[in-house]
């Protein structure tokens, strides 16, 4: 059975690719630091997959000796890297923390892959590496624009460097004979839109500490009272409804892309040793669209304002994913009245109605 270790894998995303990955066979190994979240979720992954024995590791990747001894510890296949701090705002205001984070604990991850005779990497990008960009939908081969936050640029670098390890892992770079090769040989960056909504269980979602930085949670906790008001950022952007557009993507949707880009690794599929993946529905939906459309699903009505634009925020981006449906065989399935349900389900859960 191959091994997929998940760094960050009891947050948001983590949680629902461990499901999918164990669903699928795989045997999984959980690390987090649990800067951004608790067990609520890793304890919900155990109840839907039946599973009490998953290895879960508290560890920072930041720590070299920390990862080292994991990749010692365990034999890792392939390895899906989500450890990375995420709020576009907070990036802006705090680059310095965003930088050595996300990119220490990036490249300590490669760096235990290739002492330990290397392994698989995929890595959780964003469609934030295509900047502000008028050309849409993007596709894998639009050019990259300068990111609009230091959290763009740290998955731009991310990428860059995988992109780097991967070729002189593969030998196309000119190495001294008898020069160590072992290392990373495969690589995917899977660049996601942005992802809402829970799994249908009602057992694990989003629950970010404190007062969240994504929309939909922001939305789901305004519903329920905890917060008094949504502040929706910027009105006046040239979009049909002057706020921005973007590709909601279901999160099981997204877990699956990932389960379907490990197998191409692991099964010897790739056509290229780095390869890179939209992974969105290829429909944009403004911010004003999707709280109309959370209000409509669940009958509730929201106490909602428009602030001013928050940096760092691009006008409008959304996915070509034509590449992820022909090459991966995956697609977005659910429909964003049903993603939009199992947010709300999601967030009565937790609050125990």
């Amino acid at each position: 059975m191959k091994r997929v270790l998940v760094s960050g894998g009891a947050g948001y995303i983590g949680s629902h690719v461990t499901v999918e990955l164990i669903n699928a066979g795989y045997d999984v190994v959980v690390a987090d630091n649990m800067s951004n979240c608790d067990l609520t979720c890793f304890e919900g992954v155990k109840k839907i997959t039946g599973r009490d024995d998953i290895p879960f590791i508290e560890m920072d990747c930041c720590d070299d000796a920390a990862v080292a001894d994991l990749f010692s510890k365990y034999r890792i296949d392939a390895v899906i890297h989500f450890a990375a701090f995420k709020a576009v705002g907070e990036s802006v205001a705090e680059p310095v923390k965003y930088y050595r984070n996300n990119l220490d604990s990036f490249l300590n991850i490669l760096e235990a892959a290739k002492t330990h005779g290397g392994c698989n990497v995929l890595f959780s990008s964003s469609a934030t590496v295509y900047g502000e960009t008028d050309k849409l939908p993007v596709t894998e081969e639009s050019p990259r624009q300068p990111a609009t936050s230091p959290y763009g640029n740290t998955k731009q670098i991310c990428e860059d460097i995988l992109r780097d390890v991967v070729k002189a892992a593969a030998g196309y770079d000119a190495m001294e004979p008898g020069a160590d090769r072992k290392g990373v040989v495969k690589g995917i960056a899977l660049r996601y839109f942005n992802p809402i909504g829970a799994h249908p269980s009602a057992l694990i979602g989003e629950l970010p500490r404190g007062v969240p930085n994504n929309l939909v949670p922001y939305i789901t906790q305004t519903a329920i009272g905890k917060r008094e008001c949504l502040s929706i950022f910027g009105n006046d952007y040239p979009t049909p409804d002057g706020t921005c557009l973007r590709d909601y993507i279901d999160v099981v949707d997204l877990a699956k892309a990932h389960v379907a880009a490990v197998g191409r690794m692991l099964d010897g599929k790739m056509e290229e040793s780095y390869e890179i993946f939209n992974i969105g529905t290829g429909r944009p939906v403004s911010v004003l669209e999707l709280v109309n459309a959370f209000e409509k699903v669940n009958g509730l009505k929201l106490n909602y304002r428009f602030a001013p634009r928050r940096a760092g925020d691009t006008t409008a981006i959304w996915a070509d994913p034509m590449r992820a449906n022909r090459e991966l065989g995956w697609k977005a399935e659910r429909t964003l009245e049903e993603t939009l349900a199992s947010a709300w389900a999601w967030e009565k859960h937790i609050a125990g109605k």
